[in-house]
């Protein structure tokens, strides 16, 4: 099973950061939400920081802006992915700078797009 964590993740179902979050299970992912309110998001337990999850994830698919995924880096990278996408709104030349030096393989797309869904039809 793919595993994808999302950075930003919303139990607010017009935001982006829930429409992925449905997109990815409903695409067959093992999806681990990432907020640091925590609780649930569409009947999965969100985790805190990305930091906690039980897993390295394949995809790291963000809906932060970039003031607050910048300083998040680090412990993504700790965490390490294989690819980290940066969905529209997330990016920045210093994001994509430090993301670079971190050794991270950035994806600029809208991840939902890109497992062959659209945003709208969610």
């Amino acid at each position: 099973m793919k595993t994808v964590a999302i950075l930003g993740a919303s139990a607010d179902r017009a935001k982006y950061g829930n429409k992925a979050v449905r997109a990815f299970v409903q695409r067959g992912y093992a999806v681990y939400p990432v907020n640091p309110k925590g609780g649930q998001i569409e009947g999965l337990k969100v985790w805190r920081r990305i930091a906690d999850l039980p897993e390295r994830p394949e995809q790291v698919s963000v809906y932060l802006p970039p003031a607050v995924l910048a300083p998040l880096l680090p412990e993504i990278a700790a965490k390490g992915c294989d690819e980290l996408w940066l969905n529209p709104g997330s990016e920045s030349d210093e994001v994509l700078a430090e993301a670079g030096r971190l050794g991270l393989k950035v994806v600029q797309a809208c991840s939902v797009v890109g497992i062959g869904l659209s945003p709208d039809d969610l």
